[in-house]
């Protein structure tokens, strides 16, 4: 286990518009806004296409699997971490059949709205460090 700390500088809201995506809107903003450590506080939307992968095996190195679905769908929820201006997110969504999780991939596309708040972080130093087993560990200092 491995910790740090810093502080909330301020928060960025981002309105994503119809036919924009979602993932690559928040990379934007993050560049636009010099965002190089921060939080994903909130997000919710509605969403025509969705794009996320999962884990699918319990053993190093991890199989990940990839799966595209068109919607609609509510997005019930983000979360995530940005370490040096890259975001890893993860996202949950529904429909009538269910909901979904998954890491947040490029592709998906803002249906009505979709609405996101992010944390800027100052005074942490953070890193992803590649462990052995192929992960990209968080770390800190």
């Amino acid at each position: 286990m491995d910790c740090g700390w810093g502080r909330l500088e301020r928060v960025v809201v981002v309105s994503v518009f119809p036919g924009e995506y979602l993932l690559e809107t928040i990379k934007d903003v993050i560049r636009k806004e010099h965002i190089e450590h921060g939080v994903v506080l909130s997000g919710f939307g509605t969403l025509s296409e969705v794009h996320l992968h999962w884990v699918t095996t319990t053993d190093f190195p991890p199989v990940e699997h990839f799966a595209k679905y068109e919607g609609p769908f509510e997005l019930l929820s983000l979360s995530g971490i940005i370490v040096h201006g890259e975001p890893h997110i993860h996202a949950v969504v529904s429909n009538v059949q269910g909901a979904y999780g998954g890491h947040l991939e490029p592709g998906n596309k803002v249906l009505y709205l979709c609405e996101v708040a992010i944390g800027v972080l100052t005074e942490i130093s953070m890193r992803r460090e590649l462990r052995p087993e192929g992960i990209k560990q968080l770390r800190f200092g």
